[in-house]
């Protein structure tokens, strides 16, 4: 009894706190409403007669209580109502659909003194949210209660007790991807000031080490690798399967499932995550019962399954809406701004950044990364064990801005905050946390490939094989100035000249051929055509298949249907080396000056190579150590295309030559791009030396799991329900604060 009645005069305290800022925020609304209808000519609350001071104060004391109401019981079920709209058409109606609430609002004041045009609406209502929103966070840091209850509301959480007798709980594990997001510039970053936090945990707490990717250096493999296991038969970010005619795209939700399906039988586990784990934001689930804006999710069918469905709680919130579709507005302008001063400056290389590029940026860097941070400050505060979370934005702004620059020294400094604000949520969950960060690639700088030779990787595929290509490329040069005329250099690009001379029916350039011999040669090319290759591109990383051959075909094949392909890839001075399967020797490299050792004596060390140019001094010594290992890995894959190339790579500059509309790439070998990061807590047992490919970076990942039991004691891991994977963050409500 005593203690009962002691516990009641602290709820009393807490209620009557609550009912103060509930009554601050309402007159800080009503004064905001009252400034905004003295500045702005076409919102009135007032009477055409005009009113007393007094009876316009209560005016807008109705007005703001009417939208507040409205935005607590009303928004929610707006946002629900719209989860079959684009999540980047969802934020933009965020202004159009909170200036409807107000002018409902205004709607319903008596005797009609309210009243706004529609684009005021907008505006009022925009302003309305935010300094809401401002007050009752300024009111909550000095109140840890207080300041608990809101992120619980900011995450659609509802704190709820736990039977645990006071035991100390184990540690959950937070593992934040920052894509793309190289080693030497997370270094760069930190050296520079320009990610505080981060250079606080490895000043004190954290430990950083590299990791080298696979040949495949670009999220679907790496996160596949990572997340469940396994990414073998994943030769790029896109590739053609002879056997199933099916395009691969690492990205589209059918191939993310069908990978994630691959990995799960190949290994026969379900992921990282299996355990009481949340998959946030991620290409492939990890195994985990609790997702959002997971891609492999997005092809199965029903409402809960719906990638989009995850944006649900965050948006049901107002002010969330309101703030994430100002910044993202504010992004657009930004992108706008900084590429026409690009463009004013004539900085190069340089890529196109118009269209709906603005935008897309502006949903990679603003509105997944506040849904995402949103999910894991959620998974948190309900005690999950493990989360795997993917921040985007730095991969997506640097494939047009370049690795390095102003434009993604603001989106590191943003991630920063971003981890700064999920570490802070940590104090206040039931367990600690440790917080992991990785990336998943680096990414390497350069010219594209069509822009420092006048032509696509398609169409040099195209002029090699004899097909038709557009009259520019009559004008692409051919040669190269480090190239010695008579070598095999020379010979190619004759080669080359010969074909591309056919395709365009005409002489390319005054060696004596007139018309009729070019046509005649066009007629031959012609009638021995073949049907046409499929030329994809991954970074760095082309791939080229022929469909109507039903196996991988081999050099001697190749060479007897297109005698000058092979040569005129391997001698373009854009293309460092070749991957073909060889009737004679298994599979070899090919490179430039008639280079081509066998994969299997690249892999056997100098002597086996000898002869051939080895590891040591041959194609592949470039680009760097492990090449040749992974070269060899991926000459294994079932799905390897039948002709593998990857671009140059100058070691002083550390540039490659993407080939795809890329300044910043990744995909193949070559530079950065193969040099991830993983940072962790010093209490966790360190990685080996020398980390090599996603799959021995998940057997790290799984090992800090189980240290300290935590996989097997889960806090409380809730069965799955009809909201389960439906809704942002997690499923069911918080555990009480560890700090009590």
């Amino acid at each position: 009894m005593g203690e009962g009645r002691g516990r009641i005069p602290a709820r009393w305290r807490s209620a009557g706190r609550a009912l103060l800022r509930v009554i601050t925020v309402w007159a800080v609304s009503t004064l905001t409403l009252l400034a905004l209808a003295g500045l702005l000519p076409d919102f009135q609350l007032q009477s055409p007669d005009g009113d007393s001071v007094t009876r316009t104060a209560l005016t807008a004391a109705w007005g703001a209580g009417a939208f507040g109401l409205l935005g607590a019981l009303v928004w929610p079920l707006i946002v629900r109502a719209l989860l079959l709209v684009p999540a980047l058409v969802l934020g933009l109606l965020v202004f159009f659909l909170n200036g409807s609430l107000l002018l409902v609002a205004l709607w319903l004041i008596p005797d009609g003194r309210g009243a706004a045009d529609p684009e005021t609406a907008v505006v009022v209502a925009a302003v309305m949210s935010a300094v809401a929103s401002a007050t009752s966070t300024a009111l909550a840091v000095h109140d840890d209660d207080a300041y608990r209850r809101r992120l619980y509301r900011l995450t659609d959480r509802t704190r709820r007790r736990t039977a645990h007798g006071g035991a100390e709980p184990v540690p959950g594990t937070v593992f934040l991807q920052l894509d793309g997001v190289g080693h030497r510039v997370l270094c760069d970053a930190v050296a520079a000031g320009r990610m505080p936090t981060v250079a606080d945990w490895l000043a004190t707490t954290h430990a950083l080490t590299s990791w080298r990717t696979d040949w495949s250096s670009q999220t679907g493999a790496s996160q596949l690798g990572i997340l469940h296991g396994s990414n073998e038969d994943v030769p790029a970010f896109r590739w053609y399967e002879k056997d199933t005619g099916r395009l691969m795209v690492s990205n589209r939700p059918a191939s993310a499932v069908e990978l994630q399906r691959r990995a799960v039988a190949r290994t026969g586990d379900g992921g990282l995550l299996t355990l009481d784990g949340a998959s946030r934001g991620n290409l492939f689930s990890g195994g985990a019962d609790q997702l959002a804006l997971v891609l492999s999710m997005a092809a199965r069918r029903g409402r809960r399954n719906r990638s989009r469905s995850g944006y649900f709680a965050y948006f049901s919130d107002p002010a969330n809406a309101v703030r994430t579709a100002g910044s993202f507005v504010a992004e657009v302008l930004r992108e706008i701004v900084q590429s026409t001063r690009a463009r004013l400056r004539r900085d190069t290389p340089r890529v196109s950044r118009g269209g709906l590029y603005p935008f897309v940026r502006a949903f990679a860097t603003v509105v997944e990364r506040d849904v995402v941070v949103a999910a894991v400050m959620g998974d948190m505060l309900a005690g999950r064990t493990a989360v795997y979370a993917d921040l985007v934005a730095y991969d997506e702004v640097a494939h047009h801005s370049g690795p390095q620059g102003p434009d993604t020294d603001q989106v590191l400094e943003r991630l920063d905050r971003a981890i700064a604000l999920i570490a802070e949520v940590a104090e206040h969950a039931p367990r600690p946390y440790r917080i992991v960060l990785l990336s998943d690639h680096g990414q390497s700088p350069g010219e594209t490939f069509a822009s420092a030779y006048g032509l696509t990787l398609r169409e040099l595929v195209r002029v090699g094989c004899g097909l038709p290509v557009p009259r520019r490329v009559g004008r692409t040069p051919w040669g190269h100035p480090r190239t010695e005329p008579g070598g095999a250099a020379s010979e190619a690009r004759d080669a080359a000249r010969d074909a591309l001379r056919s395709v365009l029916h005409r002489p390319v350039d005054d060696q004596g051929k007139d018309e009729a011999e070019a046509e005649a040669e066009a007629a031959a090319v012609a009638a021995a055509r073949a049907p046409e290759p499929i030329v994809l591109a991954s970074g760095n990383l082309g791939l080229v298949s022929f469909p109507g051959v039903p196996h991988r075909m081999t050099r001697e094949e190749i060479d007897r249907l297109h005698p000058a392909l092979l040569r005129t890839l391997a001698h373009h001075p854009g293309i460092g080396f070749l991957l073909v399967a060889s009737e004679e020797h298994g599979s070899v490299v090919l490179a430039r000056d008639g280079v081509e050792v066998p994969v299997t004596a690249l892999t056997e060390g100098p002597e086996a190579a000898e002869g051939y140019g080895g590891a040591a001094d041959g194609p592949l010594a470039v680009f760097g150590p492990g090449a040749a290992e992974a070269v060899r890995r991926t000459d294994g894959f079932p799905h390897v295309a039948d002709i593998m190339v990857n671009s140059m790579y100058d070691p002083e500059t550390g540039t490659v030559h993407a080939f795809e509309e890329q300044i910043g790439s990744h995909g193949g070998l070559g530079g950065e791009q193969g040099r991830a990061f993983l940072m962790w807590p010093r209490e966790l047992s360190a990685p080996p030396e020398d980390l090599v490919g996603a799959e021995q970076v998940h057997q790290v990942l799984r090992g800090w799991l189980r240290e300290g039991h935590g996989p097997q004691v889960p806090l409380e891991i809730s069965p799955p329900n009809g909201r389960t994977e439906a809704l942002l963050p997690v499923d069911g409500p918080a555990l009480p604060d560890k700090n009590g």
